[in-house]
């Protein structure tokens, strides 16, 4: 019986614009630690991943502050000019130790309040799936549609739409392919499984937890610190 490996991809490369300031998202502080130690540790708690790379920039002096860096499973590589770009190098950075067939989770450091339970829900479900899938959560807001000016133009069903989530796992050789193809054709995935998309394979979803936020602007720190604090008390990190 052939064994397959897992795999994780955090790619904390990026400057989070949109969160502002001097400093990277994934290294403002968030409780006791910085958002990259949160998140690493969260994935360090799953004994079957052998090994996480981490595409970043491997100068940074807060790299030092992160006790989860210095785990031997934990693997710093030189990161891109983008996430995508970010989660290639990482991919090809293993390429000599992983089979084609294996598993490849690819988590946002800016999630770090995913929880091991939704982690391998996701193992679990996409066993033997031949492609993979992500976490998502339904939409409870209704959505709207709107034309150049900013005016309503249709009301979709949302039980049609997924908000996804990371990580998202697929096969390591067919998510290499996805995503070189997909960049040699022009095209910028938004996440992996747009990229899957693109080859013509369907992802699964599977339902995720609501409080796996992605930290994206200042006050989502205040919300992530709460979540964090429930979690503890629920015993479910």
């Amino acid at each position: 019986m052939t064994t397959v490996n897992y795999w994780a991809i955090v790619p904390a490369a990026g400057s989070g614009q949109r969160f502002g300031g001097e400093v990277a998202k994934q290294f403002q502080p968030l409780g006791d630690h910085l958002i990259a130690q949160h998140s690493l540790s969260r994935l360090l708690n799953i004994p079957c991943i052998a090994r996480i790379i981490v595409p970043s920039d491997m100068a940074s002096p807060y790299w030092l502050q992160i006790p989860a860096a210095s785990d031997p499973r934990v693997e710093l590589v030189a990161g891109g000019s983008e996430r995508v770009h970010s989660v290639l190098q990482g991919l090809l950075a293993i390429g000599d130790r992983a089979e084609s067939s294996d598993w490849v989770l690819v988590h946002d450091m800016a999630r770090p309040c995913i929880t091991s339970g939704d982690i391998n829900k996701l193992i679990s479900e996409l066993a033997g799936h031949a492609v993979g899938g992500i976490l998502a959560t339904s939409v409870t807001d209704t959505l709207k549609t709107i034309g150049a000016d900013n005016h309503i133009q249709a009301t979709p069903d949302r039980n049609l739409y997924r908000a996804a989530q990371t990580p998202q796992m697929f096969r390591y050789g067919l998510l290499v392919k996805a995503l070189e193809i997909m960049l040699s054709d022009g095209q910028t995935p938004t996440d992996e499984a747009s990229a899957i998309e693109y080859l013509g394979e369907q992802a699964k979803v599977v339902e995720g937890r609501r409080d796996n936020i992605k930290i994206t602007h200042r006050e989502d720190l205040i919300i992530a610190a709460a979540i964090m604090n429930q979690q503890e008390t629920e015993q479910c990190v």
